[in-house]
């Protein structure tokens, strides 16, 4: 079922959903599976499977040189949406990105996507290549994330790269975007973003979801300027616990998000990390709590391998 047909179904009752890293090449999937079990009691109608594009590794020759090739620490997106969803009877939502794969590479993952049953993807442009300090296209890829959306939109219909088959109304995607409420990093400012975003909705974006936060202001603020510009498509907001003195400085570097005072201030008061664990699922649960009296249709939650904390936040709201 497509995202957005869970949301309708709903009533305006907002939905739990979550996100999930794969598993580094070499660990096997029941890892994945020890941190899904624990949430599956709050019934997420979706769960996320994030991808992650391709890096340098340099092999020592024995000689003096180095040589340099390329790996995926992560591989495996498709198959472990499948598992998911044969495990739990949930739909998945692999994430695509325009880094490190061609438009071929990108047609045979969408119609891998279709054999499969998966209805539902997330269009990503991608971040740089580890070590580069901007985005650089693949040659024969995409170079922004509203490219990816028109080629998924067009495969859909029946046009491929190279040719036309006749599809019919099952074969469409529902596509998911990416949202900055506090502005993409590359962005000059918040509403220049949200002309990007705009582009991103016209080309067939069915709905958003958007980088973590922690102050529910910006949140809202990013949603009424969305709506001002026309977008009219369900806006998701992706939540994250705090869970150790280190994120003070780790999800403001990687993310370039700010935090409010009021937590930064109980994060460095507290005494250790089980201290910090538990600010941010009361954090957490606050934030999320505002959220639903808002109406957002969906918290989606970012586990990054972790649940334990997740599920202390979803009992108190599910």
């Amino acid at each position: 079922m497509k995202i957005t047909d869970h949301i309708k179904n709903a009533n305006g009752k907002a939905l739990f959903s979550l996100e999930v890293v794969p598993p580094q090449k070499g660990i096997g999937i029941e890892d994945l599976y020890t941190n899904i079990d624990p949430l599956m009691e709050f019934k997420p109608p979706f769960i996320d499977v994030t991808t992650s594009r391709e890096e340098y590794i340099y092999i020592d020759k024995g000689n003096g040189l180095m040589e340099r090739r390329i790996t995926r620490m992560r591989p495996g997106t498709l198959g472990i949406c499948a598992a998911i969803q044969h495990k739990y009877n949930v739909d998945t939502v692999p994430h695509l990105l325009c880094g490190g794969y061609t438009k071929e590479e990108t047609e045979y993952l969408l119609v891998d996507c279709m054999y499969l049953g998966i209805d539902n993807v997330m269009a990503l442009r991608g971040d740089a290549m580890k070590g580069h300090q901007y985005f650089e296209p693949t040659p024969g890829g995409h170079s922004s994330a509203m490219d990816l959306v028109n080629q998924i939109n067009n495969l859909g219909r029946g046009k491929y790269l190279h040719d036309e088959q006749i599809c019919d109304d099952h074969n469409k995607f529902c596509i998911g975007v990416a949202g900055y409420p506090e502005k993409h990093m590359e962005a000059p400012s918040l509403n220049n973003d949200l002309k990007w975003l705009k582009q991103k909705v016209d080309a067939g974006a069915d709905y958003i979801v958007t980088q973590m936060f922690f102050d529910n202001k910006k949140f809202i603020e990013f949603v009424t300027k969305a709506r001002e510009l026309g977008i009219t498509v369900p806006i998701i907001p992706g939540i994250k616990p705090i869970a150790t003195k280190k994120h003070l400085k780790l999800l403001p570097q990687v993310f370039k998000i700010d935090l409010p005072e009021d937590l930064i201030n109980a994060v460095e008061s507290a005494k250790n990390n089980e201290a910090v664990k538990q600010i941010g699922v009361e954090w957490a649960i606050s934030q999320c709590r505002e959220l639903m009296d808002f109406g957002v249709p969906v918290l989606h939650f970012y586990s990054m391998g972790k649940s334990d904390n997740i599920k202390k936040v979803a009992a108190e709201l599910f």
